[in-house]
């Protein structure tokens, strides 16, 4: 049974980071059963996050608990701080106040083995267009492991294994972006509109992807605008 995540929202400790919190806006969890989990349960967890743009505070005091198999959408407004939010999970971006801990560890403590044990898919393919569809996944395969046709396959990508990169359309290399996450296993995915492109049958056949990689207990933090193949997913709304 997927735990449900536990949030909290709270005003920062006044005088911290320099003074420069002058409001907090809260967050709130939706879906079925969404309330307060055990975060001695969690895997992942973010602990009194907070960002600052500018002058401007994003989100504060923000704190949320993932146990194993767990998946979590984070909506909201454009600039509401979803990709920021995902950075920062990734270990990517520092929050101004705040730390992200994996199994009770702080992951700034060690970056690498962090970045070892997820999948970070932004907003950008990361393609070079004059290899082939194949030669793509095929540079990724050679850092992390796994077999480049099943992933294909996986994506329905494995027709178009020679064609250069630079010929396809938009949906068909957001698909070869995602086929990185059918190479070896990781336990932490962060997806950042993983749909952007797709089109409905591309968007259903994530399904599958999706729900083997929480079966096997992985985790999967999705920004996302519309809704995603995730059953029991809990919403973030930012």
């Amino acid at each position: 049974m997927v735990g449900v995540p536990f949030l909290r929202t709270k005003p920062p400790i006044r005088g911290c980071t320099n003074g420069r919190f002058k409001a907090w806006r809260p967050a709130a969890v939706h879906g079925a059963g969404a309330g307060l989990a055990d975060p001695g349960d969690a895997v992942l967890e973010a602990r009194d996050l907070a960002c600052l743009r500018g002058e401007r505070v994003v989100f504060a005091g923000l704190s949320l608990a993932l146990p194993a198999g767990a998946a979590l959408l984070l909506t909201g407004a454009n600039g509401a701080g979803k990709s920021t939010l995902l950075r920062m999970l990734a270990g990517l971006l520092r929050p101004a106040e705040g730390a992200v801990l994996w199994s009770g560890q702080d992951v700034a403590a060690d970056p690498a083995a962090h970045a070892a044990r997820l999948r970070y898919l932004s907003h950008q393919d990361a393609l070079k267009p004059a290899l082939t569809v194949a030669e793509n996944l095929a540079f990724f395969a050679a850092l992390w492991g796994g077999a480049v046709a099943p992933a294909l396959a996986a994506v329905a990508l494995d027709g178009l294994a020679d064609l250069p990169a630079r010929v396809l359309s938009s949906g068909q290399k957001r698909r070869l972006a995602l086929a990185r996450l059918a190479l070896a296993p990781a336990p932490l995915w962060l997806l950042d509109e993983p749909t952007t492109g797709l089109d409905a049958a591309s968007v259903e056949r994530l399904a599958p992807l999706l729900a083997a990689h929480r079966a096997a207990g992985g985790i999967v933090v999705a920004a996302t605008h519309i809704p995603l193949p995730l059953s029991d997913a809990r919403e973030l709304r930012l």
